[in-house]
């Protein structure tokens, strides 16, 4: 389809014609210092017809992992070969950002405040724009985020695996690790499937770092994605390289620390663990009466804890079990090796 036939998009006040690569600032609020706050957006149009894809970031402020996907992500050249469209959002909530937050000024999660409304709270408000000037305006979409402050994941991509197309979007991804998540009331991915939306949300890493390995795999899953919904042609390297082997978690679940005190991790995010295997050690400062912390079925080590310190029933290592785990960990250490640079 030419671009005479390809009308132009609008988002908030402005236009994109087909052809045309624009930043823009999508108008949110005022704080009440008179701070406007601002949405940065990057719309790169195609100058022909194809998908409409939204990349965002930074719904919580602090995860930070996605900002740097997408930075490398817009520059890469092979962008002049897009077909549809293209909208990046680096940083969704500016305010958690600049703050070090994940929250907004009113303590909201914004990823519990879809799909906002017109004249509601700051996070209903700004929920409700992000529908209406992007969401709904495309086709498919990657909302990509990090463990929560001092956790760390497990680069993974979480889905509705119910829906044929975006089953095959997430294993599009290239990750070893997809797990059937159930939606959440108020999050994004809800509102997004009501609009029809096709969403991934990719996991890795922890809030407020940048993770190099974390990054290179969800920057090449999103180039996989726009491959794999015709935004993009073919790699000719991906032919070269050896396909990823992607598993579908069974379940996943939380070990819980069985007493409070400091402890001494045994094993990594990624790592392999059996039915019983210990996984960390809580003691006192003195080291006295140590408490083994063991797995309740075998699985991948997907998330855990960072911060050595630990109350009685806190979170600490997140387990997802699968019909041979020891397959999963051998594509996530083939996996890990193709992340290396070289």
């Amino acid at each position: 389809m030419n671009n005479q036939n390809m009308k132009p998009i609008k988002i908030g006040m402005h236009k994109i014609f087909p052809g045309e690569r624009k930043k823009i600032q999508l108008e949110v609020a005022a704080l009440f210092d008179y701070t406007q706050l601002n949405i940065p957006l990057e719309i790169i149009r195609g100058k022909e017809d194809g998908p409409t894809l939204f990349i965002s970031a930074a719904i919580h402020g602090d995860e930070i992992n996605g900002v740097e996907i997408l930075k490398r992500l817009l520059q890469k050249s092979v962008l002049k070969k897009i077909k549809g469209t293209l909208i990046a959002v680096p940083v969704v909530n500016v305010f958690g950002f600049n703050s070090k937050s994940r929250y907004l000024p009113d303590r909201r999660d914004l990823n519990r405040c879809f799909p906002g409304t017109a004249d509601g709270s700051l996070a209903g408000r700004l929920a409700h724009i992000f529908m209406k000037e992007i969401v709904s305006k495309c086709t498919h979409g990657i909302d990509l985020h990090t463990g929560a402050i001092h956790r760390t994941n497990l680069p993974q991509i979480r889905a509705c695996l119910d829906e044929p197309e975006t089953r095959e979007l997430a294993k599009s991804f290239g990750v070893p690790v997809v797990i059937h998540a159930k939606l959440k009331d108020g999050s994004l991915r809800e509102a997004a499937r009501k609009k029809k939306v096709h969403t991934l949300l990719f996991e890795g890493g922890e809030a407020l770092r940048f993770e190099n390995d974390v990054i290179r795999s969800g920057l090449r899953g999103c180039f996989s994605v726009m491959r794999k919904i015709g935004m993009l042609p073919p790699s000719k390297k991906a032919k070269q390289k050896e396909e990823t082997k992607v598993f579908v978690a069974k379940q996943s679940y939380w070990v819980r620390a069985n007493h409070s005190g400091s402890f001494r991790a045994l094993k990594k995010v990624g790592d392999h663990i059996l039915e019983n295997e210990v996984l960390a050690i809580i003691s006192d400062p003195f080291g006295c009466e140590p408490y083994e912390v063991k797995a309740i079925e075998g699985g991948i080590i997907i998330g855990m804890v960072t911060i050595p310190l630990v109350n009685k029933g806190d979170a600490m290592v997140h387990i997802a079990t699968f019909k041979n785990s020891k397959h999963v960990k051998e594509a996530i250490e083939i996996y890990d090796e193709q992340m290396v640079p070289g």
